[in-house]
């Protein structure tokens, strides 16, 4: 039997299946009287002082095996369980509507979970999951109810559950966790972060899954696709098996290019950079050999806190993924938030459209104090090595101009406080807005470089909201209407000379289906995820630049978008098709 879920984290495993049951439900009727409130009160604090100590233990055991990321998720947890508000509401609770410290945080930790399931932010949407885990701990610790401990599995499993918690999930023995399905979830989720960093298969949102399957019972995992496969007949093993073996041998065969230059066979060089949102990515980028980094979304710097971080928290954010790059370039992009990405702390207006409504750069320009404290921090992490700037959903000359008069100010203010910054420092802008790539050949002359966002560009072209899932079979990036607007964007660049140049850190750039379609239209830089940086590397040094030139032509002759995908598939060549897989 086939379960189909969301493709959470990329890979394939097969193991033997260990639910986790969800916990049991304490009885409805919690109520006390007047005199027992203080008692309550007090277990209630006591409870979160030891859920507080237990996080803080998961997290410096996390950060002590090198797990930033992982650290830094559970910390988050942290905060949600000493959030003053989350202390209020359960006072309020157990003194005016008389009722046990279980029953105040499990009714406060709800509401406020509705709170975030109700954003139509994505990411935060999806930390309502982290509320409930916190609240779940608070539970089981008033209940005295042992917590379910994944560190010492003895096999190799796959785990099914309702949920599986991010805590849940940093604290599992790693070395014997193949894979992960879940009911609930999705791409946005920390498990499916976390998942993704510890490089195991994630399926989530599989509904049913829990009840159809018994522990013990052989699984069949695809991450790729989001599917779990049931009763799995020999031959099927069989089949699963050498395709696990074959892409351990691709992965062995990448690892070799760690450390070689990114060239094509005719000597063209290409700069493949990594996207990371944290500093624990440039130490990933480092391992697998990046060119740089052609993607630092800060944003992720603002989220899951009180308030904004200080020009001092950024400079030592920023100032960490440089020194890790060792003189490799990094490019910053500035606080790019809005549309499905939104900050609680900055009561941003809701809005019927966010996408088209008050985001990125646009925030930015009104809010020239949040802005200046950013581009500061990044000047003078500019002292530690190569970084660029970059400015998000840029639809303007006039933004740009806007932009850089800020910048200007950051650079004079630093030069009056006596701080050290690299005064050359080159600055571009994210071509997402079609109006930007139209523009390309003016507004090139206004920046050094253009990253293309594709994402974010194809949905614009195509009139298309990509996370919305009645018309997500039309959003498509190889549609030819975009792939002419990149082909505007990559020739204005090179007609403009001087250094500058044309870059894509959108999805497309880690699909190795279109490897040879950007190469051949002239992008010079290309930012990846980190996980399909080494596949897009031996795509780009296996082919000759004419060769690529050759493929993007006609495929720009092309009038749709199967057409052209077909086209690009049967013109990779034979011994590089199993990478596309």
């Amino acid at each position: 039997m086939i379960f189909q879920g969301i493709a959470a984290a990329p890979g394939l495993a097969i193991a033997k299946c260990l639910r986790i049951q969800p916990p049991q439900q304490f009885a409805a009727d919690q109520s006390i009287t007047r005199e027992q409130t203080e008692a309550e009160m007090a277990r209630f604090t006591q409870a979160v002082q030891q859920a507080a100590a237990e996080l803080a233990a998961i997290a410096d055991n996390a950060r002590a095996r090198g797990q930033i990321d992982q650290s830094e998720i559970i910390e988050a947890q942290s905060l949600i369980a000493t959030d003053p508000t989350l202390g209020e509401g359960v006072q309020q609770k157990i003194t005016l509507q008389l009722i046990s410290a279980v029953q105040a945080v499990r009714l406060t930790i709800d509401e406020q979970a509705a709170i975030f399931a109700g954003l139509e932010d994505a990411y935060l949407r999806e930390r309502a999951a982290d509320v409930q885990d916190v609240g779940q701990r608070l539970t089981d610790i008033l209940l005295g109810r042992p917590r379910v401990d994944l560190s010492g599995l003895s096999e190799a499993v796959a785990l099914v559950a309702q949920d599986i918690s991010p805590s849940q999930l940093v604290t599992a023995d790693a070395g014997h966790v193949r894979a992960i399905v879940a009911e609930t979830g999705g791409q946005t989720s920390h498990t499916a972060i976390l998942a993704k960093n510890m490089g195991i298969p994630a399926v989530l949102g599989c509904r049913g899954i829990l009840a159809a399957v018994a522990d013990g019972e052989l699984l069949l995992v695809n991450g790729d696709t989001g599917t779990v496969e049931t009763g799995l007949p020999e031959e099927r093993q069989a089949a699963a098996s050498r395709e696990l073996e074959r892409r351990a041998e691709v992965q062995v065969s990448l690892r070799e290019l760690i450390g070689q230059p990114t060239r094509t066979r005719d000597g063209v060089a290409i700069e493949l950079s990594a996207n990371i949102m944290n500093p624990a990515g440039a130490e990933q980028a480092v391992q697998i050999g990046a060119d740089g980094i052609g993607l630092y979304r800060t944003e992720f710097l603002f989220m899951d806190r009180l308030s904004a971080p200080s020009e001092e928290e950024q400079l030592a954010a920023y100032r960490q993924v440089l020194e890790a790059m060792q003189g490799k370039p990094v490019i910053i992009r500035t606080l790019d938030i809005g549309g499905d990405k939104d900050i609680h702390y900055m009561h941003n207006p809701v809005e019927s459209n966010p996408f088209l409504g008050y985001r990125a750069i646009r925030i930015c320009l009104r809010q020239p104090e949040l802005f200046m404290t950013q581009l500061r921090a990044i000047l003078r992490a500019s002292a530690y090595g190569q970084a660029r700037i970059m400015y998000p959903m840029i639809a303007s000359l006039e933004e740009i101009r806007a932009a850089n008069q800020i910048l200007q100010q950051a650079k004079d203010s630093l030069l009056a406080d006596g701080l050290a910054f690299d005064a050359n420092l080159p600055v571009g802008i994210m071509i997402e807005v079609p109006s930007a790539a139209v523009m390309a050949d003016v507004l090139i002359d206004a920046v050094d470089f253009f990253s293309i966002g594709s994402n974010d560009l194809t949905q614009y072209t195509l009139a298309v909201d990509r996370l919305n899932e009645n018309v997500s079979e039309l959003y498509n990036p190889f549609q030819p209407g975009v792939l002419r607007l990149i082909r505007m964007v990559a020739e204005a660049a090179d007609r403009a000379g001087g250094g500058k140049f044309a870059g894509i850190c959108g999805e497309l750039a880690a699909d190795p289906r279109a490897t040879l379609l950007l190469l051949g239209l002239g992008l010079t830089e290309f930012s990846v995820n980190p996980a399909a940086l080494l596949k897009i590397k031996k795509i780009i040094t296996s082919v000759e630049k004419s060769y690529a030139q050759d493929v993007a032509a006609k495929a720009m002759r092309l009038s749709t978008t199967n057409e052209i995908m077909n086209h690009l598939e049967a013109s990779m060549p034979a011994e590089l098709r199993h990478f596309l897989v």
